[in-house]
This record gives structure tokens, sequence and C-alpha cells, in this order.
């Protein structure tokens, strides 16, 4: 008797993002060495590592503000954004800011989707409110508010929280576990190791511009499989 079963193809994710062999040197200096890494849509994905190991470097790639020396990056849609660690606010107000970003990526700048923007960050109650007398966790949710009124698929964050108190840091993660649940693809650079067990689906190690490491956040904070990892994750220096 044949079997009436049906065969079904396994569905192929395209990566929103690819990089092959990327190099970024500055004079001398290495900053990227041969990295590649596919970014896959779902959860948030962490970079972690040593000071000066990359991770904002490789941000910027991402984003296309830096050249490359060798290497590739494709993307599978143009739809991307980025907040630094400390993002420049407009001589505006907080509802001004949005409202100029969404001009500059083509969209109305009207009220309602101003309001929409810093609902979704929590700040339309201080729409009015000069952008730059914000406090530094205000602002860097302005920031994200500006950063999604290009509608990205994916959005890079550079050490969004390092110099917040706990209570904005929690705050902030929250904004990404949600904005993350809307279907945006986010990398995160963060030195906080206990922010990338809380947020991030896989973890990117970073250690002197190449990748040493690319796991689960559960395998790579459990059975770490390298030497470097190891030490990183239990605290030690990694030279």
């Amino acid at each position: 008797m044949r079997d009436k079963r049906k065969i079904v193809a396994p569905v192929l994710v395209q990566p929103l993002l690819r990089l092959d062999g990327v190099t970024v040197r500055v004079d001398e200096t290495t900053l990227l060495d041969d990295v590649s890494l596919s970014v896959l849509p779902g959860a948030p994905m962490a970079l972690v590592g040593p000071n000066g190991s990359g991770k904002t470097t490789l941000l910027r790639a991402m984003m296309g503000l830096v050249e490359t020396v060798s290497g590739t990056i494709e993307s599978n849609n143009d739809a991307r954004a980025i907040v630094f660690q400390k993002p420049v606010m407009l001589r505006r107000t907080v509802a001004d800011n949005v409202g100029f970003a969404l001009s500059a990526a083509n969209r109305s700048a009207d009220p309602e989707t101003i309001n929409s923007l810093l609902s979704q960050v929590g700040l339309a109650d201080i729409a009015a409110r000069p952008a730059r007398k914000l406090s530094g966790g205000e602002q860097q949710r302005l920031g994200i508010a500006r950063a999604l009124a290009r509608r990205p698929r994916l959005l890079l964050l550079d050490e969004a929280t390092a110099s917040l108190d706990p209570a904005q840091t929690s705050v902030i993660e929250e904004l990404i576990r949600k904005i993350a649940a809307s279907g945006v693809k986010i990398i995160f650079a963060t030195h906080d190791l206990g922010q990338a067990r809380r947020c991030a689906g896989d973890v990117v190690f970073l250690v002197k511009g190449r990748i040493a490491e690319h796991a689960l956040t559960s395998t790579f904070f459990n059975h770490p499989a390298s030497k470097a990892a190891r030490q990183f994750v239990a605290g030690d220096l990694v030279l």
C-alpha cells in the first residue's frame, strides 16, 4: 500500500544580513579581522567581548558606516537602523526629534504617527519637553523611537545601557524584548553579561576583531567552547 504521508520540505530561513570575510583597518590597526556571520530573524543577538574587541566596529560595518578592506556584506533587506551609546539629541522637542526622523525616512510626520512612536518607548507624556533636557535613559529611548521611524527589520544598539542605573536599564531591556517580539531583529553590543543572558537568543564573542565563539546564549554561558570564552564568562582578563 502506498504511503500517502506528505513530505514537507524544510523551510529555509534567509539571513537578514550576511558577512563573509569582512576586514576593517584604520591605518595599521586591524579592527575587524576576517569576520563571517549570518544574521537570522528571531531573538536578539548579543555582541560581547573585552574592550577594543570590535563590537562597535562590527555594528558600524553592518550599518555600512565603515569602509571594509576585504570581504562582503550582503543584506536581504536594507531597512536597518542604529542607535549609538550616546545618541545626539536635536535642539528640538521630543516630538520634533521624532518628526525629523520620520521626514528623513520619507514618512509622514503627522501628530498621530509621532505619538504612536513615542508611546512605544514610553515618552508620549513628555512629547513637548526639550530633548536635551531628558535623562540618559529617556534619551536612549528617544534614540530608539527615532530609529523605529525607519521601520527597520534590523535594529542595532551600541551599549544602550552602559551609563544607566538599574531602573533605567530594566526599562531599556523590556523595550528590547517588546521590539523583538514585534518581529524586528535586534543586535546589541553590551559589556553587561547579565544583560546578554536576559535578552539574547545567541551570543557572538569577539576577541581582537575576530569572532572567537558564536553560540546559543545558554550554551555560551554554561558550556563555553574556547579557553578565551571560559575566561571571559568567569570574569577573568582576556588578553
